[in-house]
């Protein structure tokens, strides 16, 4: 999830854990507790850029780091108090929900988190963007709320408890709604009458109501959207696949990385002479059926010195044209 919602979890989390003894320092660690995994962003400065993505919710975001590290922070944040108010136990158990809840929710995106690691499994639901108001706003609301409460005070609890109950409650909803999305999905490839080998859905950004999602076929992929509103059938829009392009550098040691990081959900495309591996799980930066440029898009460069990857900059302009147009495209086909 992005960093305010992250913060706001971790401050929530601490204030549940040990609000009662410390008051706003609860709060104050929980959010750097909420933070630190998301510090694995540093690799981007020393590390190639196929390295850096592997890493990226890896280690950082697993039980293993929030057990070896929970008891370290803790310890660090005891003594800085000169042992006071709390113990080591208390601080080591602060540290550890606010690591590990972390992660937790990054379990519920798109890109999802290495939570078992050293295993290479990722979990990823994909039932909620890694921004989304419907989530933050009200988890703030009542953060805020509790903020201005004496420590200790039955309100202050409360508070704090409507936060983190609505927030979950919002999430466990999410998973209804991808089910009804997936099912509105199938039902419009039976009816056109399109055989498809898997389908994968994702929530579009910044809300629940409409969703995407990529087909498989034979030789290309189906890119589709479906909101709650719609009353057309849904549209789906052809990608070709172009693996064949790929030819001569597929077996290269960075290629099968990119390939396993996008869990197999990936086009070609090339562009001036140049070939670009397009990760399709987080889709186009536009819903305009003219639309070519992905969200992940990966410059493929085979040199003397090997195979170099970087990954194609977004623009914020593209943001911007986004939000507008999903709104529009809420509202319905």
């Amino acid at each position: 999830m992005d960093s305010l919602t992250q913060i706001v979890l971790g401050a929530a989390v601490g204030e549940a854990v040990l609000g009662k003894k410390v008051g706003n320092k609860a709060m104050l660690w929980g959010t750097v507790a909420g933070t630190i995994p998301d510090l694995d962003v540093l690799a981007n400065f020393f590390v190639d850029t196929v390295t850096a993505v592997e890493f990226h919710r890896g280690f950082s975001h697993s039980i293993f780091f929030s057990v070896l590290f929970a008891p370290i922070f803790g310890w660090v944040v005891w003594m800085i108090y000169k042992k006071k108010q709390a113990n080591w136990r208390a601080w080591s158990w602060l540290f550890f929900w606010g690591l590990f809840t972390h992660p937790i929710l990054d379990a519920f995106t798109t890109w999802g988190t290495q939570l078992f690691w050293p295993l290479k499994l990722r979990l990823a639901f994909q039932n909620i963007f890694v921004i989304d108001p419907f989530y933050t706003l009200p988890f703030l609301t009542f953060l805020i709320l509790a903020m201005t409460q004496a420590r200790g005070s039955q309100k202050r609890r409360r508070f704090n408890r409507l936060g983190l109950t609505i927030s979950s409650l919002y999430l466990l909803l999410t998973l209804i709604f991808k089910g009804m999305a997936y099912q509105s999905f199938e039902s419009n490839l039976k009816e056109q009458n399109i055989s498809y080998s898997q389908m994968d859905i994702r929530p579009s950004p910044f809300n629940t109501i409409l969703w995407m999602a990529n087909i498989d076929t034979k030789d290309a992929y189906l890119i589709g959207e479906y909101s709650f509103f719609d009353s057309q059938p849904i549209t789906f829009r052809s990608i070709p696949k172009n693996h064949n392009l790929l030819e001569g550098i597929q077996q290269k040691d960075k290629i099968q990385r990119l390939i396993k990081i996008s869990d197999g959900w990936y086009a070609i495309t090339k562009k001036d002479g140049h070939l670009f591996f397009n990760d399709l799980r987080f889709g186009l930066l536009s819903l305009d059926p003219t639309e070519t440029q992905f969200a992940f898009s990966y410059k493929l460069n085979d040199t003397a010195d090997g195979l170099e990857v970087s990954e194609v900059p977004k623009n914020r302009s593209d943001a911007k044209k986004l939000v507008t147009a999903l709104w529009e495209r809420i509202l319905g086909n």
